[in-house]
């Protein structure tokens, strides 16, 4: 890489990063959005819930609940969201705020968490012309806060399952279902005993990770329902509050989760198929409240569904995830945390993204992976550039990868101090040069994750 094409590269980062404080710089491509006003909604117009993708028929497909029920629309090639059915739910009304959603085959399973509510299973083969409501489990299915398919074992994950008859009791913190045929489930476990609910869950070919709101995390093995493993479990962590949601990187080395509580941290780990391990913990304005909601990942990149914050994208490359992109879907003012981006479905073969912004409805949106991959490369290599440099610029420096905080004094040939600072969590620093020309060293101290330090002298001229 060329002086000139790093010197433009990082003062474009540091330009960007800036911008993403303030708000204003995005990195995200809005593409369309879907919003209808005629929904029904309560005070604080709360009409949407989550949403989801999936592929038929050649097609892409996108998915959002509403408090009326469930809409599917085809994502064209032009980018736009085009209606291809709405499903009423069971219960319909402005207290609906939960709506969740998963595909097995040519069927989505859709369940609601308010009032006399049902398992809905919603037949996609017909699309692009229509979608139907092929069966609705009222038997089995209550009420139910969120639901996960191992499609690898055929099963079917059920949270928080509550009563038929008396919507409020909880029959099971989670039920296991099988769908060896998909239109009528057979329950196959119930529990665990010991944990009052299991909120949401992800689940890859029987190892199961569990979150447990205020009771924290279990991991357990389900290939044999009727003897489960258990594995590993973190009740008590840096950083707690309700544990919500997490997800597994691809290549299942990774797992990330979020406590939906006000200031609390997103949970960077490692996972060997056994034991979930916390590396470290990253986030966006949580210093102010803020709070994550919903997670997708892939082994590059972590999408957060941040509530009043919108969409936050983290690069995964780095020791700490460092944030890249942001599509802010809620731009009010709110003293309540909770308003905004609820959900994100990120795995459409497009690398299009979906976002469900409870207030603002389904948004159709473009992060350029590839391009963001090229454009931030890592390295180990320690730079300072311009050098020479003019008084009154600004020098960059580039930080190892490896590096969660970097420290830096400047002396003069005298050894007087006349310049210091620090950075964390970035891969590259601007250092202001507000002194007279000459010869002077700098002094660089970087830390890991671990807080091992090295140091490192450079010179640097002013001219």
């Amino acid at each position: 890489m060329k002086w000139t094409s790093q010197i433009a590269f990082l003062v474009f980062s540091f330009c960007w990063n800036n911008a993403l404080f303030a708000q204003s710089f995005q990195n995200v491509t809005f593409l369309d959005q879907w919003h209808q006003d005629s929904l029904i909604s309560n005070s604080s117009k709360v009409r949407y819930s989550d949403c989801f993708g999936f592929v038929q028929n050649g097609n892409e497909y996108a998915v959002i609940g509403s408090t009326e029920g469930t809409h599917v629309f085809l994502i064209t090639n032009e980018d736009k969201l085009i209606p291809k059915g709405f499903v009423k739910g069971r219960y319909s009304s402005t207290f609906v705020q939960h709506r969740e959603y998963a595909v097995f085959k040519h069927y989505l399973y859709a369940v609601c968490d308010e009032g006399v509510s049902s398992l809905q299973i919603i037949d996609l083969q017909y699309l692009p012309d229509s979608i139907h409501l092929a069966k609705e489990d009222t038997l089995q299915f209550g009420r139910v806060h969120n639901i996960f398919i191992d499609p690898i074992q055929e099963k079917f994950y059920s949270c928080i399952h509550r009563s038929t008859v008396n919507t409020q009791v909880i029959d099971a913190p989670m039920k296991i279902f099988s769908l060896a045929d998909p239109l009528v489930l057979q329950e196959l476990w119930s529990g665990p005993n010991d944990v009052n609910e299991v909120h949401d869950i992800y689940v890859r070919n029987g190892t199961a990770i569990l979150n447990c709101g205020y009771d924290g995390l279990r991991v357990y093995n389900f290939t044999n329902t009727n003897a489960p493993v258990y594995l590993d479990s973190k009740s008590i962590y840096t950083d707690q509050g309700y544990n919500h949601q997490g997800w597994l990187t691809p290549d299942g080395t990774r797992y990330l989760f979020a406590d939906e509580t006000n200031g609390k941290r997103v949970k960077n780990c490692s996972f060997d198929g056994t034991l979930v391990t916390i590396k470290n913990y990253f986030g966006t304005n949580y210093q102010n409240g803020s709070v994550p909601h919903n997670i997708k990942a892939t082994n590059d990149f972590a999408f957060v569904a941040y509530y009043n914050e919108g969409i936050r994208i983290f690069d995964l490359r780095y020791t700490v995830p460092l944030e890249v992109a942001h599509y802010d879907t809620y731009p009010d003012e709110s003293a309540y945390k909770m308003n905004g981006n609820w959900g994100i479905f990120a795995d459409l073969p497009s690398k299009r993204l979906l976002v469900s912004d409870r207030q603002y409805g389904l948004f159709l949106l473009h992060f350029d992976q590839e391009k963001m991959l090229q454009s931030f490369p890592l390295t180990n290599e320690i730079e300072l550039f311009p050098n020479p440099i003019s008084s009154s610029e600004s020098i960059f420096m580039t930080i190892p990868i490896e590096t969660v905080r970097t420290e830096w004094q400047i002396y003069d040939l005298n050894g007087k101090q006349i310049s210091s600072g620090k950075s964390e969590y970035f891969s590259y620093t601007e250092i202001p040069v507000d002194f007279s020309a000459g010869t002077y060293q700098i002094k660089i101290h970087f830390y890991d994750d671990e807080d091992k330090s090295q140091e490192i002298i450079r010179k640097l001229i002013v001219i």
